[in-house]
């Protein structure tokens, strides 16, 4: 490609995958199924009019960066405790499930060769991409209804927090797995390595940017260096421990989101994110999708993805809460408001695609569930919160939510 082609091609990406996410809220889905179409509709799949290309790869891998630096950014790791134990089981059971059975799908669809092969790794893959929650969708969706800060929507929010934790764990671990030369020993001690470096790290970059923060704050120079650590810790964690180097950006947002400036230096990352990187890797999603190899065999099989993937969080969820004694209803509300996927499901299918454990005709079964998971969502939720009236503010745990 061009060098200066790239020029050219950014300009229809960033026009056409704005103007298509802004038709996207008009229709109350998320701006990034509308990025997503409008990549599609550029791309190779329809007009052509941009294809992908190694600049265009490199500045998609920079935003997932970015995208994963905010999502750190966003955590409130109080939250995360006060949520406790329920929000801990609801998100461990809202994974391992999923996980199951993504990967027993893929086998059952496929075949199975045997434990440890290529096709092995795809099912576990598959299951992987299953893991991911987006809460975003039923946040708003409880904040119409009045119900997001009490303890049913406080429940969601935290489990959704950690869902989304210990789905990119996972996602280290499938990855470290699939290396032809990894022991399962040695990834064990790569990941726990990575994290007691992390911690290390952390305490002590946490306390120089909040001596930075209170000598000089709301300024420009801590997004700047926070952005640096983000790059930093992208780039160690895939360099020297092999994992994914979208792991790093999240643990870097994670040692930053308790600054009093965090918010402030989630907004300056967002400014980059929302100009250029953001729409250039969802529109790059929609570049690479293939319909090509696109058959009633891949037809099938995507409609049983979206199926498996959205019944796996709404059985495993609801169970979990069923157990811990919540009604039918309410068990049910807990999961269907885990079910939705978004950003991190696409993100992860992207990692997949990146190392070789996921093949690109899959992204079109990925777009089908986040399309139908977002649209779903709300219309459950408002069905099964019917009638309910909003609890009085007296009865309202003091919690603060999260907008992720």
């Amino acid at each position: 490609m061009d060098r200066i082609a790239l020029f050219r091609d950014l300009a229809i990406i960033i026009v056409s995958a704005k103007l298509f996410g802004i038709l996207a809220q008009k229709l109350k889905a998320p701006s990034v199924v509308g990025e997503i179409i409008a990549g599609l509709i550029i791309g190779p799949a329809c007009f052509g009019l941009v294809k992908q290309s190694d600049y265009l790869q490199l500045i998609a891998e920079i935003g997932v960066v970015m995208i994963m630096f905010s999502a750190g950014l966003g955590t409130n790791l109080k939250e995360l405790i006060r949520c406790g134990f329920k929000a801990l089981l609801v998100a461990c059971v809202g994974v391992a499930f999923p996980l199951l059975m993504g990967t027993l799908f893929y086998i059952g669809f496929y075949g199975f060769d045997g434990f440890g092969t290529e096709k092995f790794y795809h099912a576990v893959f598959i299951g992987t991409i299953m893991t991911a929650t987006s809460v975003s969708i039923t946040v708003e969706t409880l904040k119409e209804l009045g119900h997001l800060k009490d303890s049913l929507g406080v429940l969601i929010t935290g489990a959704a927090i950690i869902d989304d934790v210990i789905g990119i764990v996972v996602l280290t671990f499938v990855i470290g797995f699939k290396s032809p030369d990894s022991k399962p020993i040695e990834v064990v001690g790569e990941t726990g390595l990575f994290i007691v470096l992390s911690f290390a790290i952390g305490m002590v970059m946490y306390y120089i940017f909040k001596a930075i923060d209170k000598r000089h704050p709301h300024q420009r120079r801590i997004p700047i260096l926070g952005l640096a650590l983000c790059l930093i810790m992208a780039f160690m964690a895939e360099k020297y421990f092999g994992i994914a180097d979208i792991t790093g950006a999240y643990v870097a947002g994670i040692i930053l989101c308790n600054l009093n400036d965090s918010d402030y230096i989630a907004r300056k990352i967002d400014i980059n994110s929302y100009m250029i990187f953001g729409p250039v890797f969802f529109a790059s999603i929609g570049i690479k999708t293939e319909f090509s190899g696109f058959n009633s065999s891949l037809l099938l099989f995507s409609a049983g993805f979206v199926v498996i993937a959205l019944l796996a969080k709404v059985i495993g969820c609801g169970l979990t809460a069923k157990l811990m004694r919540y009604n039918v209803r309410d068990s049910l509300k807990v999961g269907v408001g885990m079910m939705t996927r978004g950003e991190v499901a696409l993100i992860v299918a992207q990692k997949g695609l990146s190392v070789g454990m996921l093949d690109a005709k899959y992204f079109a079964s990925v777009i089908l569930l986040i399309i139908i998971s977002s649209v779903s969502t709300p219309i459950i939720l408002k069905l099964l919160y019917k009638n309910e009236k909003q609890p009085p503010a007296s009865e309202v745990p003091k919690a603060v939510t999260v907008d992720k």
